[in-house]
């Protein structure tokens, strides 16, 4: 079971509920065999910025930020937490706006992105941007979700 632990700091229309998060997580983790929990915490532009800069070096707000969680090794303490995605609603919103997308698909998309960050996935070569992308579309199709790279900026 994937528990959800949903923290809605920043607050604006068109957010998905719990059960939308629900579905995307789930369909994210389809192929893991243990229990997960993972907490998604929404924001504005501000606590974005301030994380970015501070864990990441990088000026201004993201749409999303993702914290994989490392137990320590430590004998008798185990965890199911995957980790923490902070997500910028405001950057996400213009960034659905901008390319053309729904907003409800690209808040699926951002989850899932950030959902394969907890899991060890990323995109900072070419080759691992090229499998990170291939799962995000095959997870997103399952959503029936069209490929959000196409005719779009990559992120």
């Amino acid at each position: 079971m994937n528990f959800l632990d949903i923290q809605n700091i920043f607050v604006s229309s068109g957010q998905p509920s719990q059960e939308q998060f629900q579905l995307w997580v789930d369909t994210a983790l389809d192929n893991i065999n243990q229990d997960t929990e993972i907490v998604i915490r929404i924001v504005g532009e501000p606590e974005s910025a301030q994380l970015n800069e501070q864990y990441r070096h990088k000026r201004g707000a993201t749409n999303i930020l993702s914290f994989p969680f490392e137990a320590p090794d430590i004998a008798g303490i185990e965890s199911d937490l995957l980790g923490d995605l902070v997500i910028c609603a405001p950057v996400l919103e213009r960034e659905a706006q901008q390319q053309n997308k729904t907003l409800s698909d690209h808040w699926a998309h951002i989850v899932v992105h950030g959902v394969l960050h907890l899991l060890g996935y990323d995109h900072i070569n070419n080759d691992d941007a090229e499998i990170m992308e291939q799962k995000e579309i095959a997870i997103l199709h399952k959503l029936t979700i069209n490929n959000p790279y196409t005719g779009s900026n990559h992120e």
